[in-house]
């Protein structure tokens, strides 16, 4: 029996800075995940996977990562993406100062 399928958001690095960025349903990246699209088709989520992996002058390690529909937009399911959203937790800079978490 197949699975359902869970919604999705296409997710990189940005290729020079390193920051996790998504990409948007209007072929843009953003560093702001309520921003990116949501995907809840499989066929759709492979498209836009191909998509996504044609900017390899702009990113590195596309994926795409399980969200659910949040209030202001997609939200992480796992905690891995939460984490990456977040940056690094050594010491708060970045997007860990700027954010309110």
């Amino acid at each position: 029996m197949a699975r359902k399928f869970t919604p999705k958001v296409v997710t990189a690095n940005h290729l020079l800075e390193g920051d996790v960025i998504y990409f948007t349903a209007d072929d843009r990246w953003t560093r702001n995940l309520c921003e990116a699209e949501l995907i809840e088709d499989e066929a759709h989520a492979d498209v836009r996977l191909l998509d996504a992996n044609r900017d390899q002058s702009i990113v590195v390690g596309v994926y795409l990562a399980d969200a659910i529909a949040g209030p202001n937009g997609p939200e992480p399911t796992h905690f891995r993406e939460d984490f990456r959203r977040t940056g690094p937790s050594n010491y708060f800079h970045g997007k860990q100062a700027e954010a309110k978490v």
